[in-house]
């Protein structure tokens, strides 16, 4: 990629991010289409959002990423919000055209995109671990697809603070979504006994041994068991699915396809999705066995 005197700059902004392999992602898009653009990964402190988010302005970037802890913190420093992303209340993707900043929030297309193509959330049951930033996008998003049921299982210290969250998007959709205690084991059970679609959004399982829920629940054989995380590439809850013989999808995918809708919202151009799979997919294998 060469960099000159009119490339711009995007960025994912996080902490931590480090670690994050979006800078592939982009980068490879923008060398095979021609954009002159660099991507880099920022590592910030809470108190450096304001003023960092408002060097996608003053540097003349084409935007940004937001990841976590910030998905709900930036809307103070954006001048617009997508319809979606106000009604979720998460923003993912900053937009920088004629000096304003628009957010939006690509993550619930990402995810569904990511499953399997035979599967359609349409009149199904879903089942969330977790309801941060990302696992309310995908709530909103089975909204709209057509979802017929939503429970969701947080910490019992967090059920009030995550009432107020999810409250804003039954307000936003007029649909009714199910908060429970995750430690109940047999409300979780029985959760997943009705579920088609079982998410963990927690983050547990991250560091390769811990588990957000008892080891001893079962999936209904038919449900799809899906990770958040992309790595390791099988978490425990993702090994749990591997020993009851459940379909079972990472976080991976989640990733590219959530990247594929900033970068076209970004530059305006068609993201080259063959090309960055296959060259992910290669970089993924070798980043999972480092």
């Amino acid at each position: 990629m060469k960099i000159d005197g009119y490339t711009r700059m995007a960025a994912v902004i996080a902490h931590p991010i480090r670690h994050s392999i979006s800078p592939f992602i982009h980068n490879l898009a923008y060398e095979l289409t021609a954009t002159n653009a660099a991507y880099l990964a920022w590592d910030i402190a809470e108190e450096d959002l304001e003023s960092t988010i408002s060097q996608i302005r003053k540097l003349d970037m084409i935007g940004a990423n937001i990841s976590m802890p910030f998905k709900q913190k930036v809307f103070p420093y954006l001048d617009e919000v997508d319809e979606m992303a106000r009604k979720i209340g998460s923003v993912n993707t900053i937009v920088h055209r004629d000096g304003k900043l628009k957010g939006y929030n690509t993550d619930g297309i990402g995810f569904f995109h990511s499953l399997p193509p035979a599967f359609s959330i349409k009149g199904k049951t879903m089942v969330l671990l977790g309801a941060g930033g990302a696992a309310l996008a995908i709530i909103a998003q089975a909204i709209h697809l057509g979802v017929k049921r939503i429970l969701v299982f947080v910490r019992e210290e967090r059920l009030v603070h995550y009432r107020s969250k999810v409250q804003l998007i039954e307000d936003g959709f007029d649909f009714l979504i199910e908060l429970y205690a995750i430690e109940k084991d047999e409300e979780v059970q029985n959760s997943f006994n009705q579920a088609d679609l079982i998410l963990n959004a927690t983050g547990v399982g991250m560091d390769g041994q811990s588990l957000p829920i008892a080891s001893h629940l079962t999936f209904p054989p038919h449900a799809l068991i899906v990770e958040m995380a992309y790595y390791p590439a099988v978490t425990p809850f993702l090994q749990l699915a591997v020993n009851q013989g459940n379909q079972r999808v990472n976080g991976l995918g989640m990733l590219f396809y959530q990247a594929e809708a900033a970068f076209e919202l970004m530059t305006g151009k068609v993201f080259p999705t063959e090309s960055v799979w296959e060259a992910l997919t290669t970089e993924y294998r070798q980043f999972v066995c480092d």
